[in-house]
């Protein structure tokens, strides 16, 4: 897979490719998925929420993780694998956990406010699960979410936690069966 800029990915790409395969070949099936008897924003919640794994998958591989390169990191960026205006709210103190930059536009919102889901639970008038009407996100204001899930669904787990869990799990058994 050569992105979308043409140009060929770097060695360190090859890591990320089934993964971003894969999530790239849901996106697809969420776009070409019957939207009959949603909502028009409803429709779009898997995608931004796919989107969003996406890019946090790239994110914690570089950043927290560190099993990526910078020239992989770049080209993800460069190529729209990830998205950099997000990747960009994460690195700022308070928006660790932002579900998109759309809930954080005040120009998107009626008062010039933001998101609903980014007021923390514990100052929400109405107790209860409450979504963003656009993005499906119940909640992505710093503090509230413990297990990383900000939407409540496949969509917001951690792939890259996952991966390296997994790997090293394998590295571990791989060890015992020398023994």
């Amino acid at each position: 897979m050569s992105g979308r800029s043409g140009g060929k990915p770097p060695a360190g790409y090859a890591y990320l490719q089934p993964t971003i395969t894969a999530l790239n070949n849901e996106l697809r099936a969420m776009v070409n998925k019957s939207h009959e008897g949603l909502r028009k924003t409803e429709a779009n919640w898997p995608i931004i929420q796919l989107t969003n794994q996406r890019s946090r998958y790239v994110y914690d591989m570089y950043y927290l993780h560190r099993k990526i390169d910078r020239a992989t990191y770049d080209y993800c960026i460069r190529n729209k694998i990830a998205d950099a205006s997000l990747i960009a709210k994460w690195k700022k103190p308070g928006y660790e956990m932002l579900c998109s930059s759309y809930v954080i536009t005040s120009s998107n919102y009626k008062f010039g406010t933001v998101s609903i889901c980014r007021v923390p639970k514990s100052e929400r008038r109405e107790k209860g699960e409450i979504q963003d009407p656009n993005t499906g996100c119940t909640g992505c204001a710093s503090g509230d979410v413990v297990d990383g899930n900000i939407f409540g669904n496949k969509y917001g787990q951690r792939l890259a936690g996952i991966q390296i869990a997994r790997e090293e799990r394998k590295r571990r058994k791989e060890e015992e069966e020398k023994k």
